[in-house]
């Protein structure tokens, strides 16, 4: 049940933003005097509606999103009435034009940046200081948190039957106790701790720790394992030694802000949030063999592409596993990524819309400068078998990532 309410809140919370994005668009436009004709939330059959003014607003059948219709977008418009001409979109200043096509963008901005602002003082971001790389985690204190076994060959897994025993438990190290010298040499990181050990030979070895503020020495028995170069996951094994430990790091991996604070905290993370939405974006096109591995039975890559649908089922799961805080941060991330990729300089997209725009502003500068007429409004005619190849791929796109996410969704969570 709580899975099921988490993801139609999901779905819920996606709509309004939806919603909220032809708001903006509907708002500037009626406050620089374009008519806007009509605005809904929904496709399809209208279910419920009523006029105010000159604008019709409602509710349609299919909750997939929202529209308004604005008076004269482009000049090739034929259904603009005679009397509407002087108010048609395209008639405005380009400077007009660009606030109300960026404005479902600037919407979706606002929603993740207030909603991050929110998150830092009630909920926590996280901790940008916490190690999410394995050359950041190599910088830490050599902190341990001892395993139950060693896995002699180079393999991800659980302890098994028959695996040995860890060096550390048979030690007597516990977890928490912070490792200073693996037979006599001094290590400070753990890093530092993990090149140590490879380089001791497998046996008998004298391991220095700290525990609550009291040095101690251990005598263990480090394990013989084969492992990859560090740093190489991929690498060619070798015979190394194995303490039998991981990293325990000792910083929380979420941190609450004051109402002040949250400022530079909520500035910081989404210019990281920009960062990462445009590397998502550049790899988007080598994520594509993934998902149709990912259709037809292979493993779904943590790193592909997901639907509203696969947002909505994480969501479910956020919920499910009351972690609201990933709930939070993914719809922050969902509007975050909307916005920037409706401001991509495509048709139909809004980003298509002001770069043409900008583009006839342009040529009309630059013909005025070399004493030529204005060669006046792209025909958009002329664009549309660009728009129906945009369209063509981005259902495309869409279908695959909604079919991944049906067949081999992604969980943050194991089951």
């Amino acid at each position: 049940m709580a899975y099921v309410l988490g993801v139609v809140l999901f779905a819920l919370a996606i709509l309004i933003s939806v919603s909220l994005h032809e708001a903006g668009h509907m708002i500037t436009a009626k406050s620089f005097g374009m008519k806007v004709t009509r605005y809904f939330v929904g496709f399809g059959p209208t279910l419920w509606s009523f006029r105010r003014g000159e604008t019709e607003y409602g509710v349609k059948a299919i909750p997939l999103g929202g529209f308004c219709k604005i008076v004269g977008m482009t000049p090739q418009d034929d259904d603009v009435d005679p009397a509407d001409e002087p108010r048609a979109m395209w008639r405005f200043p380009v400077w007009k034009r660009t606030i109300v096509m960026s404005a479902g963008s600037v919407t979706h901005f606002m929603l993740a940046i207030v909603a991050l602002w929110l998150a830092a003082v009630f909920m926590g971001l996280p901790n940008p200081d916490f190690p999410t790389t394995e050359a950041q985690a190599r910088q830490e204190p050599a902190v341990i948190a001892v395993t139950k076994c060693v896995v002699t060959e180079h393999a991800e897994r659980p302890c098994a039957p028959g695996d040995p025993e860890s060096p550390a438990a048979k030690g007597n190290l516990r977890n928490g106790d912070r490792i200073t010298a693996i037979n006599g040499i001094a290590v400070a990181t753990w890093g530092d701790m993990l090149q140590t050990v490879r380089n001791t030979p497998p046996g008998k070895a004298k391991v220095d720790y700290v525990r609550d503020g009291t040095p101690g020495t251990a005598d263990v028995d480090l394990a013989s394992v084969e492992r990859p170069p560090l740093g190489n996951a991929a690498g060619p094994t070798s015979t190394v030694s194995a303490l039998g430990v991981g990293l325990n790091i000792q910083k929380p991996t979420m941190v609450t802000y004051g109402p002040v604070d949250a400022l530079g905290a909520t500035a910081d993370y989404t210019g990281n949030m920009a960062a990462g939405t445009v590397e998502a974006m550049k790899r988007i096109p080598q994520k594509i063999p993934a998902l149709w591995t990912a259709i037809t039975g292979g493993e779904r890559d943590m790193d592909t592409p997901i639907s509203v649908v696969g947002a909505s089922r994480l969501g479910g799961e956020a919920v499910q596993h009351n972690a609201w805080e990933v709930f939070v941060l993914l719809f922050i991330s969902l509007n975050f990524f909307v916005g920037v990729f409706n401001l991509l300089p495509l048709l139909p997209l809004d980003g298509g819309h002001i770069a043409i725009a900008w583009f006839e502003r342009a040529r009309s500068w630059v013909f005025a400068r070399l004493g030529k007429p204005d060669p006046g409004r792209v025909d958009y005619f002329k664009l549309m078998p660009l728009t129906y190849a945009v369209i063509l791929i981005g259902g495309a796109f869409t279908l695959l990532t909604v079919t991944a996410d049906v067949v081999n969704p992604i969980t943050l969570f194991s089951r």
